[in-house]
Formats: C-alpha cells, sequence, structure tokens
C-alpha cells in the first residue's frame, strides 16, 4: 500500500482519528482543515491572557474510543476521571409538588452511584432526590426499568418522541425538567420532550442502566486544545501526515482514472490526486463536497442543525467550589468551573453550558447578561457581592445534528456508492449520538471502509489520472 495518497478533509475528532489509521496502515495522508486548528467544535481559543474552550466538553468513563485517542495522542494524564459518578443539582427555588415545607432559596440534591452492578448501583440517588416527591421517583424507576426492554435498533423506535414515550409511563412535564432533561438535554442536545426515543434510550441504557462505572464523568484538567490540536498536531507530524491549516476544501472533483482532486482555491500548495478521500466534515459541508459525485448526498442537510451557546462570566473573587454543577428551575442547565483550565488568577471563571440553545443563540450579549448573571447569583449566592471582571459569550449554531425522531433514516454509514470516498464524522451511523465518542468510532470506520475499498483496487490510480 505504501505510495498511495488519502487526503482527509475535517480536522475534528473524527479526521484526526481517520489520519492516524489510514497513515499507521501505510498510506501517504494529508489532513485538511479550513479553521486555523485541529479540534473542531472541541478545541480553545486565546482571549487576551487566558485560553478559553469553545465548548464545555465532557465525556464518559464508557467513552472508550475516546480515551483510547487521548493515549494515542499522549494526553491520557491530562484528563480526569471521577471515581464514582456524583452530580450536584442545584434549585433556586423549591421545587412545586416535592415536599410541603417552604425550602431554602437555594435547594441541591446528589446523584452519585454507590458500588452495586448496574442498574442497582444508581437506585439509591434516585430513592433519595430530593426534587421529586416519592411517588414520583417510583415512575420514574418504572420508566427507566421499562428502557431497559427499548430496542434503539427496533422497527419504529426512531420515530417515536422521547416525551411522548415518557408521558405515557407516568412521567410529568415536571419530572420530565426536573430529572430526565438533566441527562438528555445535554447528551442529545436538543429538548427532551422533542428528542429521538432510539438515542435517548441509547444513551440512558448504555451510561446509566449498564455496567455501573460507565456513567463517571472525565473533564480534562487543561485547555482543550492542548488536547486536540496541540497534541494531535505533534502525533500527526510524528507520524509523518500533512497537515494543512486554514484550508478549506471547496471542490472534489474525480478524475478519469478514478483518483480525486481536491481543489483549494486560498491555499497555494497543489495537492497530490488522492487514491482515497475521507469526508470528515457536518452533514451540510459533505453533501457539498459529494453532492456532483453521489446522488443521494443531498439528502444528508435533512439531519438539520442543533445549537450550542457558552456563557462566560469571570468574577473578581470565587463563588462556588463546585467543579460543575447541573441547574434545574433556571435558563442555567450546567455550569463547569474552568478557573484552572483557563489560567485565571486572584477570581473565579464559570462557564454555562446550553444545550439545545435555539431561544438564544441569535440573542444579543447584552440581553445574556440581563438573563444569566441573576440566574447565577440564585444558584450562587457569593456571587451576588462579586464583581464581573469579563463577560462573553461563545456560539456553536450547527454544533450537533437535529437528533429527532426520524434522523435514524439519513445517516449515512461510513461507505459510499463511489469508490474510494468514505464518511466519517459523529453525525454518521455510528449507533452513538452525535458526541466525541460518536466522532472517535466513525474515524476508525472510515479507515476500515477505506483500507478494505484500497486493498481490492488496482495501484497507481492516482499516476493513471496524471
Amino acid at each position: 500500500m505504501t505510495g498511495r495518497h488519502m487526503v482527509v478533509i475535517g480536522g475534528g475528532l473524527a479526521g484526526i482519528t481517520s489520519a492516524i489509521g489510514l497513515r499507521e496502515a501505510g498510506f501517504e495522508v494529508t489532513l485538511l482543515e479550513a479553521r486555523p486548528r485541529l479540534g473542531g467544535a472541541a478545541t480553545s481559543f486565546p482571549r487576551g491572557a487566558l485560553v478559553i474552550d469553545n465548548g464545555q466538553h465532557v465525556f464518559l468513563r464508557c467513552c472508550t474510543a475516546y480515551q483510547d485517542l487521548l493515549a494515542r495522542l499522549g494526553v491520557a494524564g491530562l484528563v480526569r476521571l471521577q471515581q464514582r459518578f456524583d452530580v450536584s443539582v442545584l434549585a433556586p427555588a423549591a421545587c412545586d409538588g416535592a415536599t410541603a415545607e417552604p425550602g431554602p432559596a437555594v435547594r441541591s440534591a446528589r446523584l452519585c452511584r454507590t458500588g452495586l452492578p448496574g442498574p442497582l448501583h444508581l437506585m439509591r440517588a434516585l430513592a433519595g432526590y430530593p426534587l421529586l416527591a416519592p411517588a414520583e421517583r417510583l415512575r420514574v424507576a418504572r420508566a427507566a426499568l421499562g428502557l431497559r426492554r427499548v430496542d434503539p435498533a427496533g422497527n419504529g423506535v426512531d420515530d417515536v418522541r422521547f416525551g411522548d414515550w415518557l408521558a405515557a409511563r407516568g412521567q410529568t412535564d415536571r419530572v420530565r425538567r426536573l430529572l430526565w432533561d438533566l441527562f438528555i438535554v445535554s447528551a442529545l442536545n436538543i429538548a427532551g420532550d422533542e428528542a429521538s426515543l432510539a438515542l435517548a434510550a441509547t444513551v440512558i441504557k448504555t451510561a446509566l442502566l449498564g455496567g455501573r462505572d460507565a456513567a463517571d464523568i472525565g473533564t480534562a484538567t487543561v485547555p482543550l486544545g492542548e488536547l486536540h490540536d496541540q497534541a494531535a498536531r505533534a502525533a500527526l507530524a510524528r507520524l509523518g501526515v500533512r497537515v494543512l491549516l486554514s484550508a478549506r476544501a471547496e471542490a472534489v472533483l474525480r478524475a478519469p482514472g478514478g483518483a480525486f482532486a481536491v481543489h483549494l482555491p486560498e491555499h497555494p500548495p497543489e495537492l497530490a490526486p488522492a487514491d482515497g478521500l475521507v469526508l470528515a466534515v457536518p452533514p451540510d459541508q459533505a453533501g457539498a463536497l459529494a453532492g456532483p459525485l453521489l446522488s443521494e448526498a443531498q439528502h444528508w442537510s435533512g439531519l438539520g442543525g442543533s445549537p450550542i451557546v457558552n456563557v462566560h462570566v469571570v468574577y473578581d473573587r470565587p463563588v462556588t467550589d463546585l467543579p460543575f454543577a447541573a441547574v434545574v428551575n433556571s435558563p442555567v442547565q450546567w455550569v463547569f468551573d474552568k478557573t484552572v483550565q483557563a489560567g485565571v488568577r486572584g477570581g473565579q471563571y464559570l462557564a454555562v453550558s446550553l444545550s439545545a440553545a435555539d431561544d438564544y443563540i441569535d440573542m444579543p450579549v447584552a440581553r445574556l447578561r440581563e438573563l444569566f448573571l441573576p440566574a447565577l447569583e440564585q444558584v450562587f449566592p457569593s456571587a451576588e457581592a462579586a464583581t464581573i471582571t469579563d463577560f462573553f459569550v461563545t456560539r456553536e449554531r450547527r454544533a450537533t445534528f437535529r437528533q429527532a425522531p426520524g434522523t435514524a433514516a439519513l445517516r449515512p454509514g461510513s461507505a459510499t456508492g463511489v469508490p474510494g470516498l468514505v464518511l466519517a464524522g459523529a453525525w454518521t451511523d455510528t449507533g452513538w449520538p452525535d458526541t466525541m465518542e460518536g466522532a472517535v468510532r466513525s474515524g476508525h470506520t472510515a479507515v476500515q471502509e477505506l483500507t478494505r475499498d484500497i486493498a481490492g483496487r488496482p495501484v497507481a490510480l492516482a499516476a493513471a489520472a496524471t
């Protein structure tokens, strides 16, 4: 296989994984990334003296492919995994119906697993969850056990709204907001009621009802750019992968001999024709590039997009000692302490992560400030006396595909009908939601498909095209 040239378009986790795998398979590899850094939507950028993650990405212990990639990049020691799943849930006021007694201004709950085997490992946490009444907790347990019998690949399962399935099993709107949405909105980046039952069942069965340690939460101890950009570039350089940044591919052409030519109008260096091509870009971009070669590519845009907004607040003093927390009865969903990772000294930096952020994606920064500073003060009373030293917002308009009912039929496999052309990306049919884990798994699949395809074809396709 030596001498055959592969081009990977897209430098996110799927593209990085694809480039590593193809190079290790013996191919010459060029990786093209339109942005000035690798990592896709899971990277960092400088803001003065600080380094800011453009999104608050976490992983779970069950995300084995992603952890393997970190090890391959030599940065497995720069992430931290919980010893046991443990999440603080904050509510700025007593939850109606949860108790007959008036509560404090901020109520808190803790979801922490035990050492029992799954799914018993979370039963104690559910039984003591104070934001729900005892009868509600019992109905939640019954619904959770019912999810164990749902086959995500079953006929018609992907056509069902998760909210409808829950409502049919006694899960009221209040219960869905105070518990189920904690996991589904952040995992699937869509309103919990609107999520695909197939994808929701995959999340809950894999992370919460599977192995007892599957949902233990992992976070980076450094900016994501150190993991997915700097470390990835160093690893690719060691392997001999050619990486071109700020190199936007605008067209892909097929030569008579079967090789691919990639048009890079804003990047002077000529690219050698490619015997194989990996499109590791979002579905709309993949559809535009593959459209002239593949008629079904026009359907990929039907997956749509779902936004994520991050509200970043730097205080002049610490306002909480929690590393992260979920929040209910509030516009805040999840909040992360990013002080150490970003390099803040003498204060505290909190990042509010807003999934399914359709209502916020176009909201002006001033309005977001008016909304979220008081909301943070409600859950962290110490913030009221603190001074804001910085406030800014980051937005990913199409952070994931829209993981609603009916999308399973639109997610293509890695192989296409064009020899030598494969797809990668968390939006492809990975069996996982649109996550970092799904992206890495898609890269592995792309390598397998392309290697198998190339092995069955004549040598020197690129030479035949010249």
